[in-house]
C-alpha cells in the first residue's frame, strides 16, 4: 500500500513469519525488513490468502494474517499494529474470541477514512455446530470483527452470513459515510456459486444481504476465484459499486468460463448487465479495480503461448463503456494477482513475477 507520503509499504512471508519493508523508489529496492510476528507460525500466503496490509489515517500500520493450525483447513486470524511508523509492532492478537481448531481464514482487511479497523474472514462454526446437530448447511460463513480504538482491540466478532464459499478470497470497499461493504462468493440454492453483497452493519444490527451475481454457475467446490469491489463515485455523488468476477460457466469443456464487469446501484440494489471481460480461451482470471473519479482501471490474467499476461481495460465515464483492452506486461513462471494503487489520483498496477520480480506499472487513461 501507499502511504500519504507516497512512502510504498510491502508485506511479505518468510520462514514463517511476516515481515514488514516500505520503498521510496516505488518498488526498485526496499528498506532492511521488521519482523511483524515474534514467533514462527505456518502463515498461509498463496493463492487467494496472503497477509494484508493497511495504513490508517493517523498513520498506524495494520497487518493482518491467517495462522494454519494442524487440523487441515482450520485457521486463526492474526493482527497487529504499528503506532511509530514501521519502526516495530505490538504483541499480535488474534481477531475473533472463537478458539476452536476450525476454519477461520481467507481474512480481509480494511481501515476507514475515520480509523475504524476491520477484519472480514470466512468460518466455518456454524457449519461444525449443524453437523453435531445433524442439520445440513451448506459452505462456511462470514465473520467480521471491529476495532473503534485504532486496532489495540476488537469488539466480539459477528456474523455477516451464512453458506459462504470456502476458499475465495472476500473483496472490501468503503462508501463515503466510511462504511464497510463486502462481497465474496456465495453458495445459493443447488450450489449456484455467485456472488453476495452485504454492508456491515452497526454493532447489534443484522445485515442484509444482496445477490450481485446471476450467472447460475453449478459447481460442487470452490473455484479459488474472488472478486473485485470498487465503490462508485464520491460524497453526494456516490451511486454504488463496480464489481468484476469470475464464472466458469455450465459448460463441462470450460469455454463458457470467463469474467465479468457490473455496476451495482447501491440504493435500489440492481445491477446492470454483466459485460465479459477478457478471452473466454485464455483462462482470463483474477480481476483486480480501481476507480478515481470518471475513470475506472480493471486488469486481469490470461495465459497464451506459454506465458501469462497482465490486461488492463479502461472507461472514463465510470464504467458506462470501455475502451479497446490492450496487454500491459507478460511473464513465465509463476506470476501473482495484480494490484492497483491510488497515488494521489494516479492508477499505479503492481506486478510480482518470477521474470522481473515486483514491477511498477504506471496507467494513464487511454
Amino acid at each position: 500500500v501507499l502511504d500519504a507520503d507516497g512512502k510504498l509499504w510491502r508485506a511479505s512471508v518468510k520462514d514463517d513469519f511476516v515481515w514488514l519493508d516500505f520503498s521510496l523508489d516505488l518498488g526498485k529496492t526496499f528498506s532492511v525488513a521488521v519482523q511483524v510476528n515474534p514467533s514462527p507460525q505456518k502463515i498461509g500466503a498463496d493463492g487467494e490468502a496472503r497477509p494484508k496490509l493497511a495504513i490508517g489515517p493517523e498513520g498506524n500500520i495494520y497487518v493482518s494474517w491467517t495462522e494454519a493450525l494442524k487440523k487441515p483447513f482450520a485457521g486463526y486470524i492474526w493482527f497487529a499494529r504499528s503506532n511509530n511508523h514501521g519502526q516495530s509492532f505490538e504483541a499480535p492478537q488474534i481477531v475473533h474470541q472463537d478458539r476452536a481448531e476450525i476454519t477461520h481464514r481467507f481474512d480481509a482487511l480494511n481501515v476507514g477514512p475515520s480509523g475504524v479497523v476491520t477484519v472480514v474472514w470466512v468460518d466455518k462454526r456454524d457449519l461444525v455446530a449443524a453437523k453435531l446437530a445433524s442439520k445440513p448447511y451448506e459452505g462456511a460463513a462470514i465473520y467480521y470483527a471491529i476495532s473503534t480504538n485504532g486496532g489495540s482491540s476488537f469488539e466480539p466478532e459477528q456474523k455477516l452470513a451464512d453458506s459462504s464459499c470456502e476458499c475465495c478470497r472476500i473483496a472490501l470497499t468503503n462508501k463515503p459515510d466510511g462504511t464497510v461493504v463486502a462481497m465474496w462468493r456465495h453458495v445459493f440454492f443447488g450450489s449456484e456459486r455467485d456472488h453476495m453483497l452485504a454492508e456491515i452493519p452497526k454493532f447489534g444490527l443484522v445485515a442484509t444481504t444482496h445477490r450481485a451475481t446471476y450467472g447460475h454457475w453449478k459447481v460442487d467446490g470452490c473455484p479459488h476465484q474472488g472478486a473485485a469491489l470498487a465503490t462508485g463515485g464520491s460524497g453526494s455523488h456516490w451511486w454504488g459499486y463496480h464489481m468484476a468476477w469470475f464464472d466458469g460457466g455450465n459448460d463441462e469443456s470450460g469455454s463458457a468460463a470467463t469474467l465479468f464487469y457490473a455496476r451495482m446501484d447501491g440504493e435500489a440494489w440492481v445491477s446492470s448487465p454483466p459485460k465479459k471481460i477478457g478471452h473466454p480461451l485464455k483462462s482470463a482470471a483474477h480481476p483486480a479495480l480501481l476507480a478515481l473519479g470518471n475513470n475506472v482501471w480493471l486488469a486481469w490474467l490470461e495465459k497464451d503461448a506459454g506465458k501469462t499476461q497482465l490486461w488492463l481495460m479502461q472507461s472514463d465515464d465510470e464504467g458506462k463503456s470501455w475502451h479497446v483492452p490492450k496487454m500491459l506486461a507478460d511473464a513465465n513462471g509463476a506470476v501473482d494477482y495484480p494490484i492497483f494503487l491510488d497515488s494521489h489520483g494516479q492508477s499505479i498496477m503492481m506486478w510480482n513475477n518470477i521474470d522481473n520480480q515486483l514491477q511498477t506499472l504506471m496507467v494513464l487513461p487511454l
